[in-house]
């Protein structure tokens, strides 16, 4: 792995944190250190860091929000 690559991962709490719990990566990174791309665009559809889900979370917790309201009218 070269040191970008491993800089990238140390600077990223989330990147080291997928990395151990997919520790296949380690022979990719290795191998390609270019797919680094690739793993952090699957670490975010893991931990759910998309844009798409950050939209639902905070539309899901709008909806809690105002029916909360209600019950308390």
């Amino acid at each position: 792995m070269n040191l970008e690559t491993q800089f990238r991962i140390k600077n990223d709490p989330m990147l080291q944190r997928y990395l151990r719990e997919n520790s296949y990566w380690y022979k990719n990174l290795n191998r390609n250190p270019k797919s680094i791309e690739y793993m952090i665009k699957q670490m975010k559809e893991t931990y759910k860091l998309t844009t798409t889900d950050k939209i639902n979370n905070l539309s899901d917790k709008l909806d809690l929000i105002k029916t909360f309201m209600n019950v308390l009218k």
